[in-house]
């Protein structure tokens, strides 16, 4: 069974984003930037299903500038067997992404394409949506836990009220959770390793994508909230809310 995973580049988790002067876009330069977590946890969940004897190969695919091999090489440390880069100067919207990977799917006929449940930097969550609908598959999303047999995915999911358990017919796409697992630690070896593995670079130009159909306005940040206050007692409170007019 062949897994495809797709992954994101993105602004590091630990790293404060901040829009740029002119307030288009987030600011990139110098930024450090890293492979999307939920992304990860993806790419972990498709290496576990090979470890297990389950997949026989696993291919993560990104699409977006030559900037996203390091995530690539990154993935393929983690124990990917191989990468493709589809590769576009534009900036990548969640339906522009969906049809690349429709076209990869086409291609590499993969049993099972994972992803993340969303990315951290547009917090869009639609990519996997997408990807089912314009193949047809069934879908799984959120995933916690998922298990191959017979034919079919057993996937546990987060919802509102706690749980869900799906039954999956294969070929199928699911979008995981953090909940998923913790990814690996890479060692340096497998670093090393990784840059003998082939990433295959595809010109989004094959595909004939249509240009991002959205435009960005503006971005800000939020803006600053008051500083909180220490009190120390009930009647501290009441006065407080009565001085900021709260309560009568």
């Amino acid at each position: 069974m062949k897994i495809l995973v797709h992954i994101k580049r993105v602004v590091d988790y630990q790293i404060r984003p901040r829009p740029t002067q002119d307030g288009k876009d987030v600011e990139l330069t110098n930024v450090k930037m890293s492979i999307n977590p939920f992304d990860e946890n993806a790419v972990e969940g498709a290496v576990r299903l090979k470890e297990a004897g389950v997949a026989t190969e696993v291919v993560v695919v990104a699409v977006g500038t030559a900037a996203n091999q390091d995530v690539l090489r990154h993935a393929l440390a983690m124990g990917a067997d191989r990468a493709i880069l589809v590769e576009t100067p534009a900036v990548v919207q969640p339906l522009a992404a969906a049809k690349y990977l429709k076209a990869i799917v086409e291609r590499e006929a993969p049993q099972l394409v994972l992803t993340g449940k969303q990315a951290i930097d547009d917090d869009a969550a639609e990519t996997a949506q997408m990807v089912s609908a314009l193949l047809n598959w069934p879908q799984a999303t959120f995933a916690s836990k998922i298990d191959i047999a017979d034919g079919k995915a057993l996937v546990v999911r987060e919802i509102d009220g706690g749980q869900e358990t799906l039954s999956l017919s294969l070929p199928a796409v699911v979008s995981v959770d953090l909940r998923l697992n913790e990814p690996r630690f890479i060692k340096l070896p497998a670093l090393m390793m990784a840059k003998k593995k082939p990433i295959e670079t595809l010109p989004a130009a094959e595909f004939a994508i249509a240009a991002p159909a959205l435009e960005i306005l503006n971005i800000a940040e939020p803006p600053a909230r008051k500083p909180g206050k220490i009190l120390n007692s009930v009647a501290e409170l009441v006065a407080a809310l009565r001085a900021e007019k709260v309560v009568s």
